[in-house]
């Protein structure tokens, strides 16, 4: 087959994915709160994908040549595939702007309204002018285009105004303005004084339209005509060669250079005035490459994550609170409980409390002697590092592997460093050309005169915000020899220049490829001699064609494959000849699925691996990653039972069959969802344990 036909292309794939996610938001069965947060969700991917992706085709039409990696995963030219971009960018935000008004009619219908400037009574329009006056102004400073030899460098994730001020009484005399809008700092939406159950609502936005004569009462207009814009800029860091600057310097460095990352997206207020358009445009300097998107009077729906309940939680998901771990709830001594057998901790479902707790006690006991982490994400006001910070001023020793260039959090993570080195952490930054993304904790303990080890493994970052959204799985161990291969990943971070051998644990890029693809093998071979032969893969991102490649061939072989990818999906699941025994299926819903999962029937004596990595060439060859196989019966039944309801989902699952994709994956069977179904099960587990 031709290589162009072989696999999905990843943008367009990537698109597939966000338009899951704005199927949501057009869900009426979707609480209708809900649904207005995930067009917010929605219009967010949209922005990381033009910062991040289109912003790499750009580069690669701008450069003229690709890498060896991406030529094999950019089979099509990259004009061509920025237009394919466009076309369904359009199409989505088309969708999208039919989806808003949808949803704010049926709003309207349960008494909450979100109006205008022109709509404000005179009660509510004092409130707005007092508010803006006291909350937004003193953050808004408008820059008067005339008086400007330098264009303003419009920053990435922000709205402004660009404003015609002019007289009624002299139609000659006008002048252009930009400003910005401060959301980020008060706050997309203002909750309106009203009277009974109607509840009513103005955007940051229009109440500022309205108060536009204060915010230029120097000036002697009294007409304003106010256009949103917002720009997106290309995410890349450019990380310069200067020997004398530090890792950390250059990362700093590159930081702030972002913020005058190349234009990759320009949205603007398709009623703007043509010429005001034009004279932004040419003096932000977008190329012909560059998407020109009109859009509304509003952007930046990404604010739209935040929209205020106003009182209504019934239009929103009941609660789901996280629920104990009933092998740990009722536990005082956690170490001894993990000595004894393994604990798989299933985030949100489950309190990432426990993981902050095993640290905690880690930081106070007098047994513990060292701790490792590695750090890719971390919450703002971090329980993780707090509890580092605790061990390390209670003479533990501490280290910590911190990744610099983790996308959007580089900022945060070079103050934690700082700041987990002022207090005596030793931090070290991973291996020079790899991010390090594997998620591993090891902490030692002195017991009956010996030092014991004992290791947390995860599918997802130790974030406790993101783990009240994100679907992940830990397992906590002290089985000797996944806790020995644990401390050698991190003596690859000390000691990055020797050979090293991994038998239990699967780390890339040392051995996760072909470890992976020896377990295909051996499930080809199984097929031909007539023996079981099964794969169950659950991923965020299927983009690696080599590792496609393998799949379909073990597909023709008779493999039976199951996948669940949430993300991007290059496969072509289900053809002819290629894939027939390849399922392929997508879920969306309340959280995010996050957690990677690898199962293969190995003659009905079935392997299993938690792993950080997605199967995507950047994972598999330019990162630390791990995975970790799951030895204990126990888990090895719960993993399989969790797996079996999402396969299982007819609610909230979708067909990523060749040709059917996003297909909702509806039967004659009774209802599941699986997440709620989950939720459910943990719940009356717990139930049972008290």
């Amino acid at each position: 087959m031709d290589k162009n036909k072989r696999y999905l292309n990843r943008e367009l794939s990537w698109l597939s994915f966000n338009e899951r996610v704005l199927q949501e938001a057009a869900d009426p069965s979707v609480p209708l709160i809900e649904r207005i947060r995930f067009l917010g969700i929605f219009s967010n991917n949209q922005d990381e994908f033009f910062r991040v992706r289109v912003a790499s085709l750009k580069r690669m039409v701008d450069l003229q040549h690709v890498t060896r990696d991406d030529y094999y995963n950019y089979i099509e030219n990259p004009r061509k595939i920025l237009l394919q971009v466009r076309k369904k960018v359009v199409e989505l935000e088309n969708r999208f702007r039919r989806t808003y008004l949808e949803i704010f009619e049926m709003l309207e219908k349960e008494n909450i309204q979100i109006i205008d400037e022109e709509e404000l009574t005179p009660e509510q329009a004092l409130y707005v002018e007092n508010y803006i006056r006291e909350y937004a102004l003193p953050y808004m400073c408008p820059v008067m285009l005339r008086n400007v030899q330098q264009f303003l460098v419009l920053k990435d994730k922000s709205i402004y105004f660009a404003i015609k001020l002019s007289r009624k009484d002299n139609r000659r005399k006008r002048e252009y303005a930009l400003v910005e809008i401060p959301a980020n700092i008060v706050g997309r939406f203002i909750v309106l004084p009203s009277s009974g159950s109607q509840k009513q609502i103005i955007l940051l936005d229009d109440a500022i339209r309205h108060c536009l004569r204060d915010v230029f009462n120097i000036f002697d207009y009294d007409e304003f005509k106010a256009h949103a814009i917002k720009l997106t800029r290309d995410a890349e860091l450019d990380i310069d060669s200067d020997l004398s600057q530090s890792f950390l310097e250059k990362i700093s460095k590159s930081v702030s250079n972002r913020a005058k990352g190349q234009p990759v997206r320009f949205i603007y207020d398709e009623t703007m005035p043509k010429d005001l358009l034009k004279y932004i445009v040419k003096r932000i300097g977008i190329d012909e490459y560059d998407t020109l998107i009109p859009g509304g009077r509003y952007h930046n729906f990404k604010d739209f994550m935040k929209f205020p309940a106003v009182g209504r939680h019934d239009l929103e998901y009941p609660p789901t609170p996280p629920l104990e771990n009933y092998e740990i709830k009722d536990n005082k001594n956690i170490f001894r409980l993990i000595d004894r057998k393994d604990i798989l901790l299933h985030f949100p479902y489950q309190r990432f409390g426990h993981l902050i707790d095993i640290l905690r006690e880690a930081a106070l006991s007098p047994q513990v002697t060292e701790i490792k982490i590695t750090i890719y994400r971390v919450a703002k006001n971090s329980k993780v590092i707090n509890a580092l910070i605790n061990a390390a001023r209670n003479g533990k020793k501490v280290t910590a592997v911190i990744e610099l260039q983790a996308r959007f959090d580089e900022e945060a993570n070079i103050y934690w460093s700082k700041r987990l080195e002022e207090e005596g952490v030793n931090v070290l930054f991973g291996m020079k050309g790899l991010k390090v993304h594997a998620k591993l904790i090891l902490i030692r303990r002195k017991e009956k005169n010996t030092l014991k080890n004992y290791a947390c493994i995860s599918t997802g970052n130790f974030h406790e915000d993101n783990a009240r959204v994100y679907t992940d799985l830990c397992i906590l161990t002290s089985n000797r020899d996944i806790t020995g291969e644990v401390d050698r990943v991190f003596e690859m971070f000390e000691i990055p220049y020797r050979n090293y051998h991994f038998e239990h644990l699967l780390v890339s890029p040392i051995f996760m490829r072909n470890r992976i693809e020896k377990l295909i093998d051996n499930e080809i071979n199984n097929a031909r001699k007539n023996k079981p032969a099964y794969i169950i893969l659950k991923i965020n991102n299927l983009v690696d064609n080599r590792m496609i490649d393998k799949l379909y061939e073990a597909s023709c072989a008779g493999v039976h494959i199951q996948l669940i990818v949430r993300g991007v999906c290059c496969l072509r699941a289900g053809v002819p000849g290629l894939s027939e025994n390849i399922e392929a299926r997508s879920i969306v819903d309340k959280f995010l699925e996050h957690a990677r999962v690898f199962i293969f029937c190995n003659n009905n004596h079935e392997l299993y691996y938690l792993s950080s990595a997605d199967w995507m060439t950047r994972n598999l060859d330019h990162r630390i990653e791990v995975a970790c196989p799951i030895y204990d019966p126990e888990l090895k039944k719960l993993i399989k039972e969790n797996i079996l309801i999402q396969l299982s989902d007819n609610v909230k699952a979708r067909s990523l069959k060749d040709g059917h994709v996003n297909e909702y994956l509806f039967d004659n069977n009774p209802p599941v969802r699986s997440q709620m179904m989950l939720y459910e099960k943990y719940l009356q587990h717990s139930a049972k344990e008290e």
